[in-house]
């Protein structure tokens, strides 16, 4: 194959249409435009958002208000009664092992353990957050809390 072999795919080209080259082109005269009006003139027709003279729905709509929080930290939940279910005694909760388990998704983000459900065995919570029920909870069943430090994660909340 050679540089004047070369030629595009069949159907992925037209040929531009020639208006105004006579009545038996079939686009003469008038050039398709119809009679009169505003699109037959030139330069003529309606700018993108024009409704009839309608109230267009960009100044119907109310203008966005707030802001998006570029340093807020959204944590995961997770609750006591999902650490009872899925750790034997004496079993270490970390974020690594969270997201071994399927609890998070990624081993980065920062966790936050709930109080919804009961623990019965002594766990090692090592986690950026926890309420104050939740740490009572686990202390009370013989378990130990420790915060752990966290980088601001730049994932946008689930809506």
């Amino acid at each position: 194959m050679q540089l004047h072999d070369l030629r595009p795919a069949e159907g992925s080209t037209q040929k531009r249409k020639r208006v105004g080259r006579g009545t038996g082109s079939g686009k003469g005269k008038t050039s398709g435009r119809g009679q009169k009006g505003q699109n037959s003139r030139t330069g003529g027709g309606v700018r993108a958002n024009f409704e009839g003279g309608q109230l267009p729905l960009t100044k119907r709509l109310p203008k966005l208000r707030g802001f998006n929080n570029r340093f807020k930290v959204f944590y995961v939940p997770v609750n006591l009664d999902q650490l009872e279910r899925l750790y034997g005694e004496q079993s270490e909760v970390t974020p690594e092992t969270l997201a071994s388990v399927g609890l998070l998704g990624n081993a980065n983000d920062p966790v936050v353990v709930l109080a919804r459900g009961e623990v019965t065995k002594p766990l090692a919570v090592k986690v950026q957050r926890i309420s104050a029920i939740a740490k009572q909870k686990i202390e009370a069943a013989g378990g130990s809390v420790e915060l752990l430090p966290f980088a601001v994660n730049k994932r946008m909340p689930r809506s």
